[in-house]
């Protein structure tokens, strides 16, 4: 790939439980790769095998710079009922950089179009939350129309998750969803964020899957926030992420 997108928000370390590398050498690996920025958002909670709560609370600890980039800490969240709760509390959320919000399988079974939509929705009013992480499984039916207009309502990023796009991923649909997603958010002005969601430092910043999709619905850079660091800004829970 061309590294002409700068950052990677949706990435995944040993301490979610079903990752392969540690905080450094995804920091280094997307050092090495040309990036400015790297997000580190580990399962919360109630993802079967992940970290506990204490483990988020004490991201303060940890250098939000490490070999010339920017890291940015937080979580993705899941979604935890149809009402938009997630797994993690204020106190933590109050700490974190970055915070992705979900819906996957072991932590809530999929239900109607209206309700899984609704639990997006809802969470979207979480003011902690900046994106909505792989709007597009067809497991979990949503009404793009209305995902988008939330999005566009809260000021919150859709994402468009590279590994969803994988034909290995066992996502449904996610390429037909994606396409609908993109579509609307070209008409509503809504930006969306690519993600690798890699869980191996050697997928960190890889979007071939995603960009072809973009170039396929003719997407308007200007609402790809990878493209810069300044694109980001305002779309996060820190408000400066200036690179040194």
């Amino acid at each position: 790939m061309s590294y002409e997108y700068v950052l990677d928000l949706h990435t995944h370390t040993i301490a979610s439980g079903h990752a392969y590398n540690t905080l450094r050498e995804m920091a280094k690996a997307a050092a090495d790769k040309g990036l400015s920025v790297l997000g580190i958002t580990e399962h919360a909670p109630m993802m079967p095998g992940t970290c506990h709560s204490f483990y988020f609370h004490n991201l303060k600890t940890v250098p939000r710079e490490m070999y010339g980039i920017r890291l940015l800490l937080g979580s993705e969240v899941n979604i935890m009922d149809f009402e938009g709760n997630i797994d993690l509390e204020e106190k933590d959320l109050r700490g974190m950089d970055v915070i992705i919000a979900s819906l996957h399988t072991p932590c809530i079974k999929p239900g109607t179009c209206e309700e899984n939509t609704r639990a997006c929705l809802k969470a979207m009013e979480n003011p902690y939350v900046n994106i909505i992480g792989h709007p597009d499984d067809g497991r979990y039916e949503l009404d793009y129309r209305a995902l988008v207009e939330g999005a566009k309502k809260n000021g919150k990023v859709l994402e468009l998750n590279n590994h969803s796009l994988d034909p290995k991923c066992f996502r449904r649909n996610a390429k037909e969803n994606d396409i609908k997603m993109l579509e609307l958010c070209k008409e509503y002005s809504v930006p969306v964020i690519m993600g690798s969601d890699a869980h191996f430092d050697t997928l960190i910043g890889e979007f071939a899957m995603a960009q072809e999709l973009l170039k396929e619905v003719d997407f308007p850079e200007e609402l790809v926030l990878n493209r810069s660091v300044e694109a980001l800004e305002g779309h996060i829970n820190v408000k400066d992420i200036k690179i040194s």
